[in-house]
């Protein structure tokens, strides 16, 4: 019994030894930095050149924009001029009631409810397919990737060129390369983006580029997803003798939501901030659907506010298309927690 006891007090001691070694331990390394201001002041020194670039280029006009888009009558030269302002909902009520941003709108809106669910299910199927193939597969993906990283702008210009005809009227010289395919099958030539052009045939230039533009960026997502999908689901529904089509709807698309959600929250906000499509296709002040026409797009709105001095304008419509986004972003959030599987 005693050598049982002095074994439990031995124990007892240790166990005590190490919690105030432990306390001690921290003790002094709380004595060092009590506040960690040390630490903390190398960190907010590294840190202040990109908190800075921040403040000015990202904080301040967000809140300045905030600040203009209740002030009524504001303008660039409001403070040179003298010219009074008031405060306000004048500037919201504005473009709300403005006909062109009632177009722009329907366009952005149309633009983002046709190209996305369009592009996410080509993205899917070609990473599915690049998934599944194993020769030249790193070709593939490079050759699928490359245009995410060419410039928009240059796309449009060759989506232009595809779809325009040189010439006019009776002295047209061809009807463009888009026009020369589709006539082989006896269709004749549509006026896409040319003066004169319909506002359906300008929509499907645009939904053809964006979609197009759109791919890469989601297949390369969805493909690392696939990537780390457990290849155990596979060979237990193949054992099953389960269909690909069911496989890819029960297994392959509930596994990979995660993703699937992520390039359709970017995918939507992307969407709403359309514009360089437009610039890229029918340049900024030429053609059917440049800067005041037909195709245009609430970021388009905002671009054709500033020039007039119209900053109040501008701040309005910037702030209702943060609202759309907001709102859509968090329907996809609510609906992501119900339908991803984690």
């Amino acid at each position: 019994m005693d050598e049982n006891r002095n074994i439990e007090k031995v124990n007892t001691e240790k166990k005590e030894n190490w919690f105030q070694r432990k306390i001690s331990s921290l003790k002094a390394d709380f004595s060092k930095n009590p506040d960690g201001t040390k630490n903390n002041g190398k960190a907010w020194i590294y840190l202040a050149p990109a908190l800075i670039l921040l403040l000015i280029f990202s904080f301040y006009p967000l809140i300045n924009t905030f600040r203009m888009a209740f002030l009524n009558g504001y303008n660039g030269l409001a403070i040179v001029g003298g010219e009074s302002f008031s405060v306000g909902i004048d500037n919201f009520k504005t473009v709300v009631s403005h006909v062109d941003f009632k177009l722009y709108l329907k366009n952005t809106v149309l633009l983002c409810v046709i190209t996305v669910p369009i592009s996410t299910a080509l993205a899917l199927l070609i990473a599915v397919a690049l998934n599944s193939i194993k020769p030249l597969q790193k070709a593939f993906q490079t050759v699928f990737f490359l245009p995410y990283v060419t410039n928009s702008i240059a796309i449009g210009m060759v989506f232009n060129a595809m779809f325009s005809r040189v010439g006019i009227m009776d002295l047209i010289q061809t009807q463009g390369i888009i026009n020369n395919i589709i006539g082989i099958f006896g269709i004749e030539p549509i006026n896409f983006v040319n003066a004169g052009s319909t506002w359906g045939a300008n929509m499907f230039v645009v939904c053809t580029y964006i979609v197009w533009n759109a791919i890469p960026f989601k297949i390369l997502v969805l493909l690392g997803g696939l990537q780390n999908v457990n290849k155990q689901y596979y060979e237990a529904a193949k054992i099953d003798g389960t269909s690909k089509i069911r496989t890819f709807f029960k297994i392959t698309v509930p596994l990979v939501s995660p993703m699937l959600a992520y390039v359709i929250i970017t995918a939507f906000i992307g969407g709403f901030k359309e514009y360089s499509s437009i610039v890229g296709i029918f340049g900024e002040t030429m053609g059917p659907a440049g800067s005041s026409g037909q195709m245009n797009t609430i970021v388009g709105y905002v671009y054709n506010m500033l020039p007039k001095s119209n900053l109040g304008n501008a701040s309005a419509a910037s702030l209702i298309l943060f609202a759309i986004i907001l709102v859509v972003t968090a329907i996809n959030g609510y609906v992501s927690k119900k339908k991803v599987h984690y």
